[in-house]
């Protein structure tokens, strides 16, 4: 099978050419170890079920025998060892070359497992599952980074995904073991699978403490059942209990698992000081690392979503929020949202690491365009109206305004609010 390039693909050898160890972390099955090995020159798979209790072994006597190898060297899981992580560090610290180890991790380790953090020695990756440029559904003509750096230029472009093909991406999911397969049930069946596996099998091994597959289900189901929105933590425990009982102590630390997993991956509210902070919403918005995760957790299809568009518009910004995440991945992207109770928002703020960002509205259909751009208009104009009355705590103005659409057309209002349909964009 041919190697589908991932946009973290440069920001992997970046880190190999500047700091002695990598750290790749994200969830099961996103291409990790695939795209480690296009890198690495020897590899060592410690869930080798056939090596595994030999390499653990070794791991807990002389974990630096494990390390031997032609570098950089793939240590693929190696949370299954956590004392490699102080190895690695020490390997580093000895050796005092770059592009030394590649560490892949589809579970994030509890810091009291490592004596070290290894800030310096070891660089933190994120990958997600594919975007839709990377699966060659997105054709690519507009360019998010292009954007940042001319944000007064004039688009023109079309996408060549219609309503019923991103229903489809969304439902199948990012995971690039089912981009290839042939017959589009064998392609929906993978995030299923996943989802089945998150609960019958992650979930308890992520620590060793067994939890209840009945438990995760009802939880990843109300999860999805409330994706992008502020929904709180009380609500999805009282929908929990009302199929199952479970406590506030065992509801977080189910929660705290899914997290470690990296299945859900809530959006911190963003709050700049333009309005009361009594005014500004704080809550997270719920997100899952995958829509696919949140098509499978609620059962459904994509026959489903093609005749109830108005909950597929929830899925899809997840959708946005994954891929909008990839995208600025080299420019130290985050995502935040921004709500307050006088109704203004922005579904997403793109910020990088240079300070500058973008205020995002995710609309479905071409209706709800007028909708999005007043709503970034409006808080692009209160920002500047606080800069104006409290220059001494000026906030810097929205390099971009963009609507991103599931629409055919891309193109830029006179208002300067850019419409993008979702499949156009890329890195």
């Amino acid at each position: 099978m041919n190697y589908l390039k991932r946009i973290v693909d440069d920001e992997l050898q970046l880190r190999l050419d500047s700091v002695g160890a990598t750290l790749i972390v994200g969830p099961k099955w996103c291409g990790k170890t695939t795209t480690a090995k296009q890198k690495a020159k020897s590899v060592l798979h410690l869930n080798d079920p056939d090596m595994r209790d030999a390499y653990l072994a070794t791991a807990d006597v002389k974990p630096s025998n494990l390390l031997k190898g032609e570098t950089p060297r793939l240590i693929d899981e190696w949370q299954e060892a956590p004392k490699l992580w102080d190895a690695v560090r020490v390997s580093v610290d000895k050796i005092g070359k770059p592009g030394l180890y590649i560490l892949t991790g589809s579970t994030s380790v509890k810091k009291d497992n490592i004596i070290h953090t290894g800030i310096g020695r070891i660089s933190r990756l994120k990958m997600y599952p594919m975007s839709l440029f990377e699966s060659g559904e997105s054709n690519g003509t507009i360019s998010l980074s292009q954007l940042f750096s001319n944000p007064t230029c004039d688009i023109s472009a079309t996408s060549n995904l219609d309503i019923n093909q991103l229903i489809f991406a969304a439902c199948r999911g990012g995971w690039p073991s089912s981009i290839n397969l042939t017959s589009t049930k064998s392609q929906l069946f993978v995030a299923k699978d996943y989802f089945n596996n998150i609960c019958d099998n992650d979930i308890s091994t992520v620590d060793s403490i067994p939890r209840s597959p009945l438990k995760t289900r009802l939880l990843l189901h109300s999860y999805a059942r409330n994706i992008s929105t502020l929904v709180t933590n009380n609500s999805i425990l009282e929908d929990i209990n009302a199929n199952e009982e479970m406590g506030p102590t065992s509801f977080y630390e189910y929660l705290d698992a899914l997290k470690r997993l990296f299945v859900i991956e809530d959006i911190n509210a963003w709050n700049p000081n333009i309005r009361s902070k009594t005014s500004i919403r704080s809550s997270n918005k719920r997100e899952f690392v995958d829509p696919s995760i949140a098509v499978a957790a609620l059962g459904l299809s994509p026959e489903y979503f093609q005749t109830d568009l108005k909950t597929f518009g929830f899925i899809f910004e997840c959708l946005c929020i994954r891929d909008l995440k990839i995208y600025s991945n080299s420019q130290g992207g985050r995502i935040s949202y921004y709500r307050d109770r006088y109704g203004l928002e922005a579904d997403a703020v793109l910020h990088l690491d240079d300070g500058r960002y973008a205020l995002i509205e995710i609309k479905l259909g071409s209706k709800e365009i007028e909708e999005g751009a007043k709503h970034l208009i409006e808080l692009k104009n209160l920002i500047i109206q606080n800069n104006t009355l409290n220059p001494k705590n000026a906030l810097p103005e929205p390099t971009l305004l963009i609507v991103l659409t599931a629409g055919p057309i891309a193109y830029r209002r006179k208002d300067g609010v850019f419409v993008i349909p979702i499949g156009c964009l890329r890195n």
